[in-house]
């Protein structure tokens, strides 16, 4: 089962990374000033990860394939690692449909 994970960056930003079960980092946030956004945005990606409409399939300028979820206000809530195919970049967004639902959150701020 798939973990979220909150930490603070060395600026004071607290931001999360949704994990899947074997520890892979599947899903980043941006960095947030309160950590109570931060946790606003774990349930937002929580909530979200089951519809894939709010899943954009991107391709970046160097040809590597990447997504991002986006909330129902069409704000980025997390963003993914980049991928060589969209074959893999489709698996990454299944992983989140599947693991962030029912992830646990471990705070490491």
């Amino acid at each position: 089962m798939g973990k979220f994970v909150i930490t603070k960056r060395s600026n004071g930003e607290y931001q999360f990374n949704l994990k899947a079960g074997n520890g892979q980092v599947i899903l980043s946030s941006e960095g947030y000033a309160a950590k109570s956004s931060c946790e606003n945005g774990i349930e937002s990606v929580k909530k979200n990860a089951k519809d894939d409409s709010k899943f954009e399939r991107k391709t970046s300028s160097n040809c590597k394939y990447y997504f991002s979820l986006k909330a129902t206000n069409g704000q980025i809530i997390g963003s993914s690692e980049m991928y060589e195919s969209t074959s893999a970049r489709d698996n990454g967004i299944e992983s989140v449909q599947k693991n962030a639902p029912d992830a646990e959150t471990d705070d490491q701020s």
